[in-house]
């Protein structure tokens, strides 16, 4: 437990060490006077706790005995009591420690040092940053003196340096309500751009058109989960719609890949774009109409907007770091994670996983709406569905995923807006449906949490050799071979550019660009 335990030695020094001058002689950020003062006030004002409750905690304070003072005040209010002189000293003659804080004397003192109540926010505001201040001045104290100890792994201090910093910076961000007026303004202006777009779509669309219609494309500021057992698809249906966003309509996309190479996963995106079986792109062994086929198809891959990153192991804070300079930078509108269980909160000490997986379900719904961005994660479900049976073999509701089924903790399906999961029958050897309808090659997304619009089933075609997922309605329109007729997977002879040589290998980067 080293990072509770470091959390502990600063919240205690801030107390302890506040009136010992550093090696500068400077004494720590404080402004006693403006403690007074509040106290003073939640003394005398009915409504002065409430006031200053929402950003003032007893760590708060730099005086020792007033942040013995506010805990009483704060228990007080807790168990709905009234805040006064004399509640106040009982309560602190209760826990024994009315002596400790100067007497009855002391807080009569504090009822004397109210100023206006009009100023109260502002005094309880500077209290706040003064005490911010200190967590700054102990977080840099803790990591700097880690960093000269040599026994330390770098990476691992810097790990813990964001996790501490972003507890803090967390902590800081609290948003005030907003009179409803503005957000009526921002709510029409959203509802007239969605009504001037021929798609009728208000969020980012998917290509894939029965599940667009469905959903009205992905939400900015919503978290979506999309879960599937193995061998279901997951990383294809994302490459897919990746392929769909990035590619085809230019629009910028980031995927972290936790479980493939940025070699692996670009692999997978030329044979889902290309149109040659997987086996051969590893071999390398291509037919001549393949290699020109390859050649063709890739000048759609060079230049497009499709930001990759295969850090393993990534923890939330790093994905924060990136995720913010993307979105900054180049401009990206929505970022895929491949998949959920193998991040980790890296920097921070956690009971069980369960508790690090509901930690890091609540900092992506978070981030997702910091950026103001739909974020979706891959997530892997539990064995209960290989588990299940059923007693008619062609019933293909035996194996559909429930809510249930997500594995490791179920926050992930309370932070998620949206929860899509993706079922092939034909894996279960179920291929027709109750209405008789072919299940071989047909995948479906099950929209099962929806929190802004309808849950139900989309159909997609699932073309296993190149794993790729299109609408059923049709298919990549082929292109015609030199004699005129239509093969789906030659190209016109007369094709033979290479693809690179354009623009050259030096602009060809081997790295994200962060």
């Amino acid at each position: 437990m080293p990072e509770q335990n470091s959390n502990n030695r600063r919240r205690t020094r801030s107390t302890r060490d506040a009136n010992t001058p550093d090696a500068l002689g400077r004494l720590q950020p404080q402004a006693v006077d403006f403690e007074k003062a509040v106290l003073g006030a939640c003394l005398i004002e009915q409504d002065a706790f409430a006031i200053v409750s929402d950003f003032l905690k007893p760590s708060s304070f730099y005086d020792a005995k007033h942040q013995v003072i506010y805990d009483a005040i704060s228990s007080l209010a807790t168990e709905n009591n009234p805040i006064d002189i004399l509640t106040v000293t009982q309560q602190l003659q209760k826990k024994g420690k009315l002596e400790e804080v100067g007497g009855p004397a002391y807080i009569a003192e504090l009822s004397q040092n109210m100023l206006s109540s009009v100023h109260l926010e502002y005094h309880a505001r500077v209290i706040a940053q003064k005490a911010l201040a200190r967590n700054l001045i102990s977080y840099t104290n803790d990591i700097q003196g880690l960093a000269f100890d040599e026994t330390q792994d770098i990476q691992d201090l810097m790990q813990k340096a964001e996790g501490e910093l972003f507890e803090l910076s967390k902590s800081n961000l609290k948003k005030d309500f907003t009179q409803i007026d503005p957000v009526i303004k921002d709510a029409y202006e959203l509802l007239q751009k969605a009504a001037a777009r021929t798609d009728g779509l208000s969020g980012l669309a998917s290509g894939f058109d029965k599940l667009d219609a469905m959903t009205s494309g992905w939400q900015n500021s919503d978290l979506i989960i999309i879960a599937a057992r193995p061998a279901m698809g997951k990383t294809a249906f994302v490459l897919s719609m990746a392929k769909n966003i990035a590619v085809d309509n230019k629009v910028p996309v980031a995927m972290f890949s936790l479980e493939m190479s940025n070699v692996q996963l670009v692999n997978r995106l030329i044979v889902n774009v290309c149109e040659i079986p997987g086996e051969k792109i590893k071999s390398g062994q291509l037919a001549k109409y393949e290699w020109q086929q390859l050649d063709f198809k890739l000048k759609e891959l060079i230049g497009a907007p499709l930001y990759v990153d295969d850090t393993p192991s990534l923890s939330i804070f790093e994905l924060r770091t990136k995720a913010r300079r993307l979105v900054r930078d180049y401009g990206v509108k929505v970022i895929i994670i491949d998949y959920l269980q193998l991040m980790n909160a890296s920097g921070m000490s956690y009971g069980s996983r369960q508790e690090e997986v509901s930690m890091i379900s609540r900092a992506l719904k978070g981030l997702a709406k910091e950026l103001n961005i739909p974020i979706i994660a891959l997530s892997q479900l539990n064995r209960s569905v290989e588990q299940r049976t059923s007693t008619d073999a062609n019933n293909p509701d035996s194996k559909r995923p429930q809510l249930s089924d997500l594995r490791e903790s179920g926050a992930i399906e309370q932070d998620a807006d949206m929860v899509c999961f993706i079922h092939r029958p034909e894996y279960y050897k179920i291929f027709k449906d109750q209405y008789g309808n072919d299940l071989r090659n047909v995948a479906e997304i099950i929209i099962a949490k929806h929190r802004n619009g309808a849950v139900g089933d989309v159909r997609l075609k699932f073309k296993s050799e190149y794993a790729q997922f299109i609408n059923m309605e049709g298919t990549n329109a082929p292109l015609p071979d030199s004699d005129g007729t239509i093969k789906p997977s030659r190209m016109n002879d007369d094709e033979m550019d290479d693809p690179f040589g354009s623009i050259g290998s030096d602009m060809m980067p081997n790295e994200v660009p962060y």
